[in-house]
């Protein structure tokens, strides 16, 4: 999935975010409500974290834009309140979960990944072409042989196998599977394309379409 992570305390938010990316999601950081909007209005997110208590813009207002407005991400909220009372105006905000700190980053990824699962484009197996892919015991299996991958290859292979036979552009693939600091010009695709097809085995699975994309039929 694609990250964003709100949260004004440089040494969490980098924490956060090495642990999401740990488990093979896309990560961006920010560290205020107003850099957390702006992204948004370019990125295409499925999960944001949102620390509530956050300068230039409070992360309440956020929260609020996010759900007024075309944003299809969904919120999860962190604070350092752990009142009931404060929990419940959390959701009456329009967030989709609430994680009070201190937390531990084991609970806070199992949230995001649930959080992910709420989507229609995120079923909990993807299957396709004799492929069997766990989301969330980051397993594959190519006719019931184990395939090791990287993170990246896996995410690759993820949005892909999620496309449902349709094909996939390379600037898709870079969206979803690599943060904002990726070069645009990357060959970085093409290469996980490359080691996917090799790890996958014969007969090749997946298929470029020629200024079009990737599949997998």
């Amino acid at each position: 999935m694609r990250i964003l992570v709100v949260e004004d305390e440089p040494l969490l938010a980098e924490a956060v975010a090495k642990w999401l990316r740990g488990d093979a999601h896309a990560v961006d950081v920010v560290h205020d409500g107003a850099a957390a909007l702006e992204r948004v209005g370019v990125n295409d997110y499925d999960v944001v974290v949102l620390d509530r208590d956050l300068p230039l813009v409070h992360g309440d207002d956020v929260c609020r834009e996010l759900v007024a407005g075309d944003c299809s991400a969904r919120v999860l909220m962190l604070t350092a309140a752990t009142e009931i009372d404060d929990r419940v105006a959390g959701f009456a905000l329009g967030a989709n979960d609430y994680l009070p700190k201190p937390f531990a980053f084991a609970e806070l990824a199992a949230r995001v990944v649930a959080l992910g699962r709420r989507g229609p484009s995120a079923p909990p197996i993807l299957q396709r072409a004799g492929i069997r892919l766990d989301p969330h015991r980051r397993e594959v299996y190519r006719d019931g042989r184990y395939v090791p991958l990287s993170r990246k290859e896996f995410a690759v292979l993820a949005e892909l196998l999620r496309a449902d036979g349709a094909a996939v552009s390379a600037e898709q693939l870079l969206e979803k599977a690599w943060d904002e600091h990726a070069d645009p010009f990357t060959n970085a695709v093409r290469i996980a394309i490359l080691k996917l097809r090799r790890k996958l085995g014969a007969p090749p699975v997946v298929r470029t379409e020629p200024g079009v994309g990737y599949r997998i039929p």
